[in-house]
């Protein structure tokens, strides 16, 4: 855990006296640091079939229908959320690349449903850490124009500030922390990953879960996290929740501690007592040693064995929080026909 005693669940957000040179998850983990070498091998000899699709994955475009509670997945942990006829963005990222560099780095392999400039003036905008699939600058420095509040762990305002966010527009929590946006309770929750945007700040902002609270829904934000204690002591603190957006996507076997396997996402679903279940991080960047549709493959093929309602939604398809039965019930898996025809379950070694 961090240097600083974890605050209670009902504590309200304040300005650290000392910010800590670095942060550590509440267990030993390991992000893949001792494994380097083997990693890196790993990235240099294998050869990964189906790592991006053969030709675009679909994409609807988004309508904001209705006027009811209402969630649309946009771009790997992008999700915009209607709460309280309010608007609520969760981990930005509209650029072409997860990268530092704009002519590098792992390329978006579909459209966006909406553009920036398309967005609703959005109430808060919630970063769950530093990392760039997550925190995207140039997302940023459209979108403080357009939002009333940006919500960051611990740290992370220190990159907000040098992309030119006004201080008042940001507020800080650490876990177990809350604010309220328009009525709303946001709540920073543990996660167990890291942070670090280059080769000498790892570790020195935090990273979290939210949990998200309105007078008629609770929802579960993972962020990017491996499995861990904290999923049950969430549900102990808050109670069931209406649905879990829970990372499915970016993992290997050599860092199991910081990235969710398909089937561990569900485990941490079951842990949340969650209703419904949306996975997230995955199908828009090549990150890890898997094919880009393996992540959705598992993750459903375990939802069947467990009987969990599953939500895979197109990249802007609308799903009303009022009705996921109806959503699940109707919900396709709109990956199968993107599968390469000699595609076998059998074949992505999913765990017994």
């Amino acid at each position: 855990m961090r240097c600083q005693t974890r605050s209670s669940r009902l504590s309200t957000p304040q300005v650290p006296a000392a910010t800590p040179t670095r942060f550590a998850n509440s267990g030993k983990t390991d992000d893949g640091s001792t494994a380097f070498w083997s990693i890196l091998w790993k990235y240099l000899s294998n050869k990964v079939q189906d790592k991006v699709p053969a030709s675009p994955l679909p994409v609807q475009p988004l309508e904001f229908s209705g006027s009811g509670d209402a969630v649309w997945r946009i771009c790997h942990s992008t999700v915009l959320l209607r709460l309280d006829g309010q608007y609520l963005l969760t981990d930005p990222v509209f650029a072409t690349r997860a990268s530092p560099l704009s002519f590098a780095g792992p390329k978006r392999f579909h459209q966006l449903p909406i553009t920036l400039d398309e967005l609703p003036p959005l109430a808060a905008v919630l970063l769950s850490h530093d990392h760039y699939d997550h925190l995207d600058k140039s997302s940023i420095a459209v979108l403080k124009h357009k939002t009333a509040k940006f919500v960051v762990p611990l740290g992370v305002d220190r990159h907000l500030h040098k992309l030119g966010v006004p201080a008042a527009q940001i507020t800080v929590l650490d876990w177990w922390q809350q604010t309220q946006i328009a009525g709303i309770r946001v709540h920073a929750t543990p996660a167990q990953h890291f942070s670090g945007r280059g080769l000498f700040d790892k570790n020195q902002t935090l990273w979290a879960s939210y949990v998200i609270e309105t007078s008629q829904h609770r929802l579960f934000f993972s962020g990017d996290t491996g499995y861990f204690s904290g999923f049950a002591e969430i549900a102990r603190r808050f109670g069931h929740f209406d649905l879990a957006m829970i990372e499915t996507g970016a993992y290997d076997e050599l860092w199991p501690d910081i990235h969710l396997q398909p089937e561990q996402s569900l485990r941490a679903h079951l842990d949340l007592q969650a209703d419904y279940l949306l996975p997230i991080h995955n199908s828009s960047f090549a990150l890890a040693l898997h094919s880009w549709y393996e992540p959705l493959v598992r993750l459903a093929s375990a939802a069947d064995a467990y009987q969990v309602s599953l939500l895979t939604p197109l990249f802007g398809q609308q799903i009303q929080l009022d009705a996921l039965a109806d959503a699940a019930s109707t919900n396709q898996r709109w990956w199968q026909p993107w599968l390469p025809a000699q595609t076998l379950v059998s074949e992505l070694q999913i765990p017994a």
